[in-house]
């Protein structure tokens, strides 16, 4: 039947229309069910307490299985009323509501989310109501959600009122409606979620992936100090054996302030021991190179101090008494100025003569035992520092060691997580298979009721024409007896006249008197 001001709620692949009023006005409660993959409409023949005709209701389907339906205009009252349809048993009842129950109103707007329906606007032919009410389903419980200003959209009437879920939020966007005029205003009602266990799970990947990155730094922190160590050892070993190798080179050019400058230089994180030594080998290079050059120029004086032996004794003793005496005070600088003026160092150096002065053999004897004991204690150092140097090469292989253990550790978790991530695509293939069965399943379950509706119309309908034929073969045996009845008194009727006849036929004739004309 043509209507409107009725309610469509979509059921998988049908649609159920319930109420509403056709051309004339008349209100309707009949419940129809069109198939959309056959295209065919379908009554559904439902018992119990079925809601009164009604138009400009609410309706909405729970679960795919219980139909409500709330509110509505009748013909001459509006109503708050709900009921309740269980398609699984066909049959309608009355919710009857304890305590706070909403107004009666028509033309409101519903919107199911989760077991929750908001329910907005509407009113009566005198009144619109602005409050927003929620009916747990679960609970069958009425609670206003939110009572809006007197301006809000939501007492005009004809607007719309939809569910929007973004981020893991749900909004109702109401937009629309007419009071004098048509409005395009929009308003938003947030919806809040009370599910402590998203929260839970939010805040516990949180601190999971805190946990991680603490693990991470700290396991990060015993390799970084085993670098810094190594670095600063192999900085310290590196100066050591910048000042061995000047000893032994005889080098006076190369001073503790340069060393130390050079130190700094270097970068302790990014130069390796092998490159510093690799530094230090040509460094020792052009010093040998430099070495040669002041050689030379030490020949020519040598030449020159020939000339006069004595003078040359005496420039001997002098600077032989200012090294012993300035080993004594100083540390290092003046050390180094003696080393370049050492006489086994230089191969060009011309001693001088044994019977000039004795003073003069005297202060080469006492250079010489004193680059014993230094040479002597220098080597000590340098067999220290070669243990230190073993000692960070070992801790270097252990850090590779260590790396390695940690890469292959990170490739086989890498693997793990591969094989879980298979795992995981395999498990969503089966939830897409299952998914389909269910759906299929649902298919087959609305087709076998929508065969097992219309087989229950063709019932009806053949008890309906039993009953008819029953009652047309009761009123045919009724005619039937009293046709038979008629006809045994037509017998009796017969008979009587038949005896009539033959008792006529018995008597004898009278004579007739002639006529006289």
């Amino acid at each position: 039947v043509a209507r409107s001001g009725h309610t469509v709620v979509r059921a998988s692949s049908v649609l159920i229309l319930f109420g509403g009023e056709d051309a004339k006005k008349k209100k309707l409660n009949d419940l129809h069910m069109f198939d959309l993959k056959s295209l065919t409409w379908l009554t559904l023949q439902c018992t119990g307490t079925r809601p009164s005709p009604r138009s400009n209701h609410i309706a909405t389907l729970y679960d795919d299985k219980t139909l409500f339906v709330f509110g509505g205009a009748s013909k001459s009252r509006t109503l708050n009323d709900l009921y309740s349809l269980d398609f699984e048993t066909m049959i309608w009842s009355r919710i009857k509501i304890r305590g706070f129950h909403p107004s009666p109103r028509a033309g409101c707007c519903g919107i199911l989310c989760g077991t929750k329906w908001y329910i907005a606007g509407g009113g009566s032919r005198k009144k619109r109501h602005a409050e927003t009410f929620i009916y747990d389903i679960l609970k069958s419980e009425w609670s206003v959600a939110i009572t809006p200003l007197p301006s809000s959209i939501t007492t005009n009437k004809g607007f719309s009122l939809v569910l929007v879920q973004h981020k893991d939020k749900d909004f109702l966007v109401a937009f629309g409606g007419c009071k004098k005029e048509p409005s395009n205003q929009v308003e938003v009602l947030i919806i809040e979620k009370n599910e402590s266990s998203m929260g839970r799970r939010s805040t516990l990947s949180k601190s999971v992936g805190q946990m991680q990155f603490a693990k991470r730094s700290s396991s990060a922190g015993p390799a970084s100090q085993t670098i810094n160590g190594s670095s600063q050892s192999s900085v310290a070993s590196a100066a050591k054996q910048n000042l061995a190798s000047v000893i032994e080179h005889g080098s006076g050019r190369k001073s503790l302030s340069e060393l130390t400058f050079m130190d700094q230089n270097h970068p302790s994180e990014n130069v390796s021991l092998r490159k510093q030594f690799r530094i230090e080998e040509e460094h020792n290079t052009t010093v040998r190179i430099t070495k040669n050059s002041d050689d030379s120029s030490s020949i020519l004086q040598a030449t020159e101090e020939k000339t006069n032996q004595s003078e040359t004794g005496v420039r001997i003793s002098a600077p032989g008494t200012k090294i012993s005496s300035e080993f004594g005070t100083e540390c290092l600088n003046p050390l180094v100025e003696g080393i370049a003026n050492d006489p086994i160092g230089n191969d060009n150096f011309v001693f001088p003569e044994a019977d000039d002065r004795s003073g003069a053999l005297s202060a080469p004897t006492s250079i010489y035992q004193f680059y014993d004991t230094r040479m002597a204690s220098l080597s000590r150092k340098n067999g220290i520092l070669e243990v230190q140097l073993a000692t960070a090469f070992a801790s270097r292989d252990t850090a590779e060691r260590t790396l390695a253990s940690a890469l292959k550790s990170k490739e086989e978790m890498e693997k793990k997580f591969a094989d879980a991530m298979k795992e995981m695509e395999l498990l969503k293939e089966k939830l897409a298979g299952i998914e389909l069965a269910h759906e299929e399943a649902n298919n087959l379950s609305n087709i076998v009721h929508s065969d097992n509706v219309r087989l229950e119309h063709d019932v009806a309908f053949l008890k309906a024409v039993l009953d008819d034929t029953q009652k047309e073969l009761h009123s045919t045996r009724g005619v039937l007896a009293g046709e038979r009845a008629r006809a045994f008194q037509l017998q009796v009727e017969v008979f009587h006249l038949k005896q009539r006849l033959q008792s006529m036929e018995n008597r004898a004739p009278t004579p007739r008197k002639p006529f006289n004309v």
